[in-house]
């Protein structure tokens, strides 16, 4: 026990410095490519804290485990959103742009609904199988194509911070690469030993299972949120979780439809529901209370959102 508790504290501090310097790096090189912080949370670093989830559901995808693909990635999209945004708003209220009330969070509601409509096509259109097939995740590849072109060319409404700290681009560089090996070699450190402590507490695997490991792989995820609002960049936190759940939809899904096709048969319509709400909650959040800004207000309705589905959850175990 006394290993494994060292092996927990040492993996987490491998996070939390992991997404300092994550975070740094990643500022430096927005305001040197002269884009905003959230373009670059939104793709370099979207992308790269989404590597545990992708690893996770591909392996599933290739064990022909289509249970662990589809259920990491909703529940990683749900605590993304929900809980992840929600410590953050609560943390330092994040400022919604024009661009992203427009075009970055309506597309994160479309992609969502797109998933739900391509997994229950026997149940609302009466053809085919509740699930992913190869062709669907096709689909969700050329969009994820698509996302990321578009992405890297758009013209955001605030441009890249020009105050911030001056780091030469090829140190930039190693701390982002740097920062996210950390934040995926700490959060499997941390997953494990916490997993390794909980059974030896004589905790059930199931609960397990919702809390720990769904967690686990929203680490990176969570603390580059809390290390951005921090450092007052509340556009990259954002951009980080919105990048995230879009590529967990089109490239981790897709690409694990393509090596084996997904079935929905135990993904609930209380998950699904939870995943659109957690979507559609951040696009409320523009209007509900100070508009155009994610506040603390929202943070603890998202907080509060969470812990019921969490709830249901554990009341279903």
């Amino acid at each position: 026990m006394l290993v494994q508790c060292l092996i927990l504290l040492a993996g987490l501090a491998l996070v939390v410095f992991g997404a300092d310097y994550l975070v740094d790096g990643a500022s430096s090189i927005a305001r040197r490519l002269g884009l905003s912080e959230f373009v670059i949370g939104l793709t370099i670093v979207g992308m790269g804290t989404s590597a545990p989830e992708m690893v996770v559901s591909f392996i599933g995808a290739i064990q022909g485990n289509s249970d662990i693909s589809i259920g990491n990635v909703v529940g990683s999209n749900i605590f993304n959103t929900l809980l992840i945004l929600g410590i953050t708003a609560m943390i330092l209220p994040v400022s919604i742009t024009e661009s992203n009330r427009k075009k970055d969070i309506p597309m994160n509601i479309v992609i969502t609904v797109l998933l739900i409509l391509l997994g229950l096509e026997a149940t609302i259109f009466g053809f085919g199988t509740d699930g992913l097939s190869r062709l669907d995740g096709a689909i969700l590849i050329a969009l994820f194509i698509g996302y990321m072109i578009h992405s890297f060319t758009q013209k955001d409404d605030v441009q890249a911070d020009e105050n911030g700290k001056s780091i030469n681009p090829w140190l930039a560089v190693l701390m982002i690469l740097g920062g996210l090996a950390a934040l995926v070699f700490g959060g499997r450190m941390f997953v494990n030993s916490a997993t390794a402590i909980a059974k030896d507490l004589g905790v059930s695997d199931k609960f397990i299972a919702i809390t720990i490991l769904a967690g686990g792989t929203s680490m990176p995820e969570l603390a580059t949120c809390v290390a951005a609002a921090v450092k007052k960049k509340g556009q990259l936190a954002l951009g980080n979780i919105i990048g995230s759940n879009v590529f967990n939809i089109l490239l981790i899904l897709g690409g694990s439809a393509l090596i084996h096709p997904l079935s929905f048969s135990d993904i609930t319509y209380v998950d699904l529901g939870a995943l659109l709400l957690s979507a559609v909650a951040l696009l409320t959040s523009c209007y509900v209370g100070k508009k155009n800004m994610l506040d603390r207000l929202d943070g603890s309705m998202f907080l509060v959102i969470w812990a019921a589905y969490m709830a249901w959850l554990i009341i279903k175990l």
